[in-house]
């Protein structure tokens, strides 16, 4: 069975999508099979990240290392059993088609609560949270006092993770392996990365979680984009010599994969 590597977080502008990209592309460079859907069903990021890929690479005549897309598939009323959601059952299809054919399967979920994003969190075998350097996204997980320190509670968000964990545990499943990881990272405020330290590490032991290390907040990702390129692509693509920051994001996408433990994975670009 493929391993399932969930990318959430109800909160939008949290560089799900980028996290996504990077993580699945990296893992099929390295030579494993990865498919992948966007749950997000207005914005559709993800998607159209795999589509400017495409795009671009035909327009170029370049071929790269690129892991398989697939949308939700339509399904008609009339194939339910009675009862069932139709989104449970277009998810369910979804991963059905890519998992006999992939190693990971990656799924991005939107930035709001969903009935397909709850379903999701509960096939995360690992579960990648991203979150910006900053107390207002820090209530995405936990509620804090005003002395900046004291948890008062978890959020909506992390009990919402804590039921997909007990749907997991009632069908025999292993544990997620939740890893919340620290993104858009910025050079200045060091007193607000010690005070985010700092409360990140009490919640991780309080409601279970990982911490891995992020992106910093570069040009770079924004000018990615549009051709549907990662970190990993540029050499590919006629970048022969990178600079100081390229090589430095290089480096952070290596630790992130690293960090995530993820089976059978060895990084070794």
């Amino acid at each position: 069975m493929a391993h399932i590597i969930v990318v959430g977080n109800e909160k939008g502008g949290a560089g799900k999508s980028t996290v996504s990209m990077h993580v699945a592309t990296a893992l099929a460079r390295m030579g494993h099979k990865v498919g992948c859907v966007d749950l997000d069903l207005r914005q559709k990021s993800l998607a159209r990240y795999f589509g400017n890929r495409r795009r671009y690479m035909d327009e170029q005549g370049v071929d790269l290392p690129t892991p398989s897309y697939s949308e939700l598939p339509e399904i008609s009323e009339g194939d339910l059993k009675p009862g069932e959601n139709i989104y449970d059952h277009r998810l369910s299809a979804a991963v059905a088609g890519l998992d006999g054919e992939s190693d990971f399967i990656l799924i991005d979920c939107p930035g709001s609560h969903t009935r397909l994003s709850q379903i999701a969190h509960s096939l995360a075998d690992t579960l990648i949270t991203p979150l910006n350097d900053s107390f207002i996204d820090f209530d995405l997980l936990a509620h804090i006092g005003t002395d900046g320190e004291t948890i008062e509670g978890p959020s909506v968000y992390s009990e919402m993770v804590w039921n997909a964990r007990q749907l997991r545990a009632q069908a025999g499943l292993d544990p997620i392996d939740w890893v919340v990881v620290r993104n858009r990272l910025g050079a200045q405020n060091m007193v607000n990365k010690q005070k985010m330290e700092k409360a990140i590490a009490k919640l991780s032991r309080r409601i279970g979680f990982r911490t891995a290390p992020g992106f910093n907040e570069r040009v770079i990702f924004r000018e990615l984009f549009p051709r549907g390129l990662t970190l990993l692509d540029l050499r590919d693509v006629g970048v022969e010599k990178l600079n100081i920051s390229n090589v430095a994001a290089r480096q952070e996408l290596r630790d992130l994969i690293r960090e995530l433990r993820l089976p059978g994975v060895t990084v070794d670009f």
